[in-house]
């Protein structure tokens, strides 16, 4: 068995949590600037899991992870294991900034999906993603040929439903909740004998997403989420992380009869929707027309079209950064950006 690197949780961990609860704001999570974890709790190898109709056997604690999503990537910071990390890769923002210097310690591989062989290069001993469509034919590799090099795979269970990988090619059929990502934190605790800190960082996260939808409700006010792309909008459909914001805040999804997580809409579909509100992905890269926030606003305000809708007129936009639209730990920093918004143009619905 590899040797074990974790790092006893002090009483500073907890302090850094009780700090985070106290003054969170956006982009804020549990920090582990301080080595370990308890004495209690310790992961008992193998670890077994029915990951997404695959099943993984973890026989000791990682030593070199890949993650091949910000999602992911973020979460294995949270728990403070850049130690372990020898790679990561598509971004859609920058960092969390209170991960920012636990980040730089991790070489990215790319900033979308590497190619196999990049991964390869970096000799991991797990591989972690937040979307199935690495580990399909087509995308990065797949799990049964890093199982043939004796190389572990995991998957967030905010990507699957009924045992198949909802962006490997499945469909969701039950909304999406926390608990998917509570899972994830979880299982990845561990997975790397950190179960002491994924305690203290669901914990966080639980406190700020309560304090966050504390008297907030838009009684049923319409609402449409775009993610990129100005030709053939992406939006969100019925019960993906999206579509989670807007059911918690109490909002109304305009494409909820739409199965897929983000399906492609035309534009006269969104005109005849109307939302009263338009939450729009600030992504901070150029992958698609339209990713990044001005670019979004200046097309919705000069296109003949969608500038007739009620929600350009008014500039009733929320702003939001791609991995706080995708299931990830900043679904939180997304609840309070949408209570913020509310609490200053809750006169003006």
């Amino acid at each position: 068995m590899l040797s074990r690197r974790s790092r006893p949780l002090s009483a500073a961990l907890t302090a850094v949590a009780l700090v985070t609860l106290a003054g969170c704001g956006a982009s804020e999570v549990v920090a582990t600037d301080q080595p370990g974890t308890s004495g209690e709790g310790r992961t008992e190898y193998p670890v077994v899991l029915e990951n997404c109709g695959h099943e993984v056997s973890i026989e000791s604690a990682p030593q070199r992870v890949v993650s091949l999503d910000q999602n992911s990537t973020e979460i294995l910071l949270s728990l403070g294991l850049e130690d372990r990390m020898v790679g990561t890769a598509s971004w859609t923002d920058p960092v969390l900034e209170p991960l920012a210097a636990a980040n730089d310690q991790v070489p990215r591989l790319a900033d979308n999906a590497p190619t196999y062989e990049v991964l390869l290069g970096a000799d991991p001993d797990l591989v972690t993603a937040s979307f199935g469509r690495h580990f399909t034919e087509g995308g990065v590799v797949t799990r049964d040929r890093l199982d043939e090099t004796a190389v572990r795979s995991y998957l967030s269970p905010t990507d699957c439903d009924n045992g198949t990988s909802v962006n490997g090619g499945g469909t969701r059929t039950t909304p999406l909740t926390p608990d998917a990502v509570y899972d994830e934190i979880r299982q990845l605790a561990e997975i790397f004998d950190v179960q002491a800190r994924g305690e203290v960082l669901v914990s966080a996260l639980q406190a700020r997403a309560d304090a966050a939808l504390e008297g907030l409700d838009l009684d049923g006010r319409t609402m449409a989420f775009w993610f990129a792309d100005t030709k053939t909008p992406y939006v969100a459909g019925r019960f993906g992380s999206a579509a989670l914001l807007a059911s918690t805040t109490g909002a109304t999804n305009v494409f909820a009869d739409l199965d897929d997580d983000w399906p492609a809409v035309s534009w006269e579909s969104v005109t005849d929707a109307d939302p009263q509100i338009l939450v729009l992905g600030d992504l901070q890269r150029d992958r698609f027309p339209g990713d990044r926030l001005d670019d979004k606003i200046d097309f919705l305000t000069n296109d003949p079209l969608t500038r007739t809708l009620d929600a350009v007129r008014n500039e009733r936009f929320i702003a939001l950064h791609g991995a706080e639209m995708n299931p990830s730990i900043r679904f939180v920093d997304a609840l309070e950006k949408i209570k913020a918004w509310h609490v200053e143009h809750e006169e003006e619905l």
